[in-house]
């Protein structure tokens, strides 16, 4: 896919096509990065229920722009969990709320945004257990993922020109910065006490009993 990405890049008029197939490789190296590590039933569905959660809590916020609880729950599953189940959290939440609001060729590049968010979790957990520290770093991923969005938009559908590309980073920036609210608040007022309830799970599902 990257080669093919590559060879799609030579033509400026096969950008869309590039980027696409570029992301799908990342989402793919994502994905067996997680199959990598040591996984399990209990592990399978902690992810699914997670995604699910999160895919659920966009279709809640849907009729305010800008505002989608993922990052939050990405980031969150991405420090109590780990950097490999964080991505997985936030790419299979924006796959399955897609099946309810519209696949497209966005799907990739929001599943592999929001996977990169619970990989940032994940990366920086020792420094985001606090509750203003979780939620500034919410705040700048929902700057960045609406931001990777509206470039990845640019790239794809208009003229490569700076004229073009200050037009499409104007135009989305209100909704850049409901997002990122959106997170701070999220995040300020559920982020530790969300954190600490997927690490009991977590902890409660690494539980044996032994039958003597």
């Amino acid at each position: 896919m990257l080669g093919a990405a590559a060879w799609a890049a030579l033509d400026s008029e096969r950008g869309g096509l590039a980027v696409l197939l570029a992301a799908l490789a990342a989402l793919v190296a994502g994905f067996a990065w997680h199959e990598g590590g040591t996984t399990s039933v209990k592990d399978i569905a902690l992810v699914a229920t997670l995604a699910g959660v999160a895919a659920a809590g966009r279709l809640l916020f849907a009729p305010v722009p800008g505002v989608q609880p993922v990052t939050v729950i990405a980031v969150a599953s991405g420090v109590a969990l780990g950097p490999r189940r964080g991505f997985a959290v936030g790419a299979l939440a924006a796959l399955a709320s897609n099946f309810f609001l519209g696949q497209g060729v966005w799907t990739p590049w929001q599943m592999l945004a929001w996977g990169v968010c619970g990989i940032a979790g994940g990366l920086a957990a020792p420094l985001l257990r606090g509750r203003l520290a979780f939620a500034a770093a919410c705040f700048v991923l929902g700057l960045g993922f609406s931001s990777l969005m509206d470039v990845w938009e640019w790239y794809s559908f208009y003229p490569h020109t700076w004229q073009a590309f200050t037009v499409q980073m104007a135009r989305g920036f209100p909704f850049s910065m409901a997002h990122a609210i959106g997170n701070l608040v999220l995040a300020l007022a559920v982020g530790p006490e969300l954190r600490r309830v997927i690490e009991r799970y977590e902890r409660r599902s690494r539980t044996e009993i032994v039958w003597a």
